[in-house]
């Protein structure tokens, strides 16, 4: 049911049966503790009334003659007191007096009146029929005139009795108390359970107060009436939660500055080239004569810029890309060795230009499972970077090694260097370096983005070492089985 999935409709059943189950449980223990302590108390009056009527049993002989008065009359009173049933049983196990008057002549032999008949006294108590049958033993216990005793009281040995007195002692007595107190603690237990009712509703009301304040807070920042830290401090439960959601509401409030100086910068390093074109070509009109090497050189300068425009087009097309799930990738057990092969292949001729040269170290042969659009896209920008911002004469080391979980590509080169102040900044879209020199240099400034997000897709790592004047390196560590 949807109402259980409340916080509120489960304290409240919680705090209710909190409540309500001691209550209960109490009742029920005071009940029985009282029917056991009634039960014993009855079975030890019943027992000393009956250990009284079997020495007048054997002072009247009245195992062998059962017309004394006295004795008949002792034993409907003591039936009639406790509302029950009285048998004698001589030793042969027949019944010489029944108080109901139905089972005179017959035999009565079972475990109890056995054990009886050695001297044990027994005792069944059936609450479910509401009796308590007892046996006692008949023993003779009177003292002959020579002082001696013809069976000592208490005697440890077992002996057989003369015979015994089985009894069945109504407890209607008992129940009926127990039905009073019952339906007494029952009005006693629902007064309580209203009670019960009001606090729980109360205390649950009181305890989830906090967290819908927290509901509120977060529903005003998302309807956008504040974008200030919410504060609930009540428990340290709310505290955690607000903490968390300020800290994302922080780092929501980063990523949308993030996305409107992207935007800002988007729309600068497009609008630059167009800006040049217009420029350049306003020129060419408003010279109505102008030489054809005049045409020749701003036609250049105008491709350059057209050449420019697709350049940092085709490297956002390429981070949009990036920046979808990693589910987007094509992966494919790869030969990484191959791949910085041709890699390298691919990029010696720009080195050549520059003087730079370009070395490769394998320490052994790797395979992964890689996306090699993405990752050779990643790597080609290192190495790429590591060219342009050399030294003449400079050099380009790119080493590959392997452990038995990831691969570990190593760009290190002999170039200006990045200053430290600038590390934690390199990966931002558009961050440049180096501004003055950035358009010589080429390049649209997202090339390090690109780079790290199709690392971070493949759940690998990127983390660079520098120091200004004296070179840069790359490390990227990527796991050699891909994991969805």
């Amino acid at each position: 049911m949807k109402i259980l999935r409340s916080l509120r409709a489960r304290l409240f059943l919680i705090i209710l049966l909190a409540g309500l189950i001691p209550s209960v449980g109490m009742r029920y223990a005071i009940l029985q503790s009282y029917e056991d302590r009634a039960v014993t108390v009855r079975i030890a009056d019943v027992q000393n009334q009956f250990k009284i009527l079997a020495n007048h049993l054997i002072l009247y002989g009245y195992l062998m003659d059962t017309s004394s008065e006295v004795v008949n009359s002792e034993l409907d009173q003591l039936s009639n007191l406790y509302d029950g049933r009285v048998l004698i049983i001589d030793q042969n196990f027949k019944v010489i007096k029944d108080t109901y008057g139905i089972s005179e002549g017959r035999t009565v032999i079972s475990e109890e009146v056995i054990r009886c008949f050695k001297g044990s006294s027994t005792t069944n108590y059936d609450s479910k029929n509401g009796y308590i049958e007892i046996t006692t033993p008949i023993v003779n216990t009177v003292v002959s005139a020579s002082g001696s005793q013809t069976e000592a009281e208490g005697d440890t040995k077992e002996s057989l009795a003369e015979g015994v007195i089985l009894s069945s002692v109504s407890t209607s007595t008992i129940m009926t108390t127990l039905e009073i107190l019952n339906r007494r603690a029952m009005i006693v237990e629902l007064i309580a359970l209203v009670f019960t009712v009001a606090i729980s509703l109360a205390l649950s009301k009181f305890l989830v107060a906090p967290f819908e304040r927290v509901t509120q807070a977060i529903n005003e920042v998302k309807a956008g009436f504040t974008d200030e830290e919410i504060s609930v401090n009540d428990y340290l439960e709310t505290e955690h939660i607000v903490d968390a959601f300020n800290q994302l509401l922080g780092r929501m409030k980063v990523l949308d500055d993030s996305r409107q100086e992207f935007v800002a910068n988007v729309s600068h390093e497009l609008k630059t080239p167009l800006t040049s074109m217009k420029v350049l070509a306003d020129s060419l009109m408003t010279q109505e004569e102008a030489p054809a090497e005049l045409y020749r050189e701003f036609m250049v300068d105008i491709a350059n810029e057209i050449e420019r425009e697709n350049k940092i087009i085709n490297d956002l097309l390429s981070l949009v890309k990036m920046d979808k799930k990693a589910a987007d990738l094509n992966i494919v057990s790869l030969d990484i060795n191959g791949l910085l092969e041709l890699i390298l292949k691919r990029l010696r001729p720009i080195a050549r230009k520059k003087n730079v040269e370009v070395i490769y170290e394998s320490i052994r042969p790797v395979t992964a499972e890689v996306d090699e659009v993405k990752l050779t896209l990643a790597l080609s920008n290192l190495v790429e970077n590591a060219i342009k911002y050399n030294k003449p004469e400079g050099w380009v080391r790119v080493t590959l090694d392997a452990d038995h979980q990831f691969f570990t590509v190593g760009i290190s080169d002999s170039g200006v260097g990045i200053p430290e102040e600038e590390l934690e900044h390199i990966y931002e879209r558009f961050y440049r370096v180096d501004k003055s020199h950035s358009r010589e240099i080429g390049g649209t400034g997202l090339g390090l983005a690109i780079t790290r997000s199709a690392v971070l897709m493949h759940r690998g790592s990127i983390r660079v070492q520098s120091e200004e004047g004296q070179g840069t390196t790359f490390f990227v560590k990527i796991p050699l089985i891909h994991l969805v």
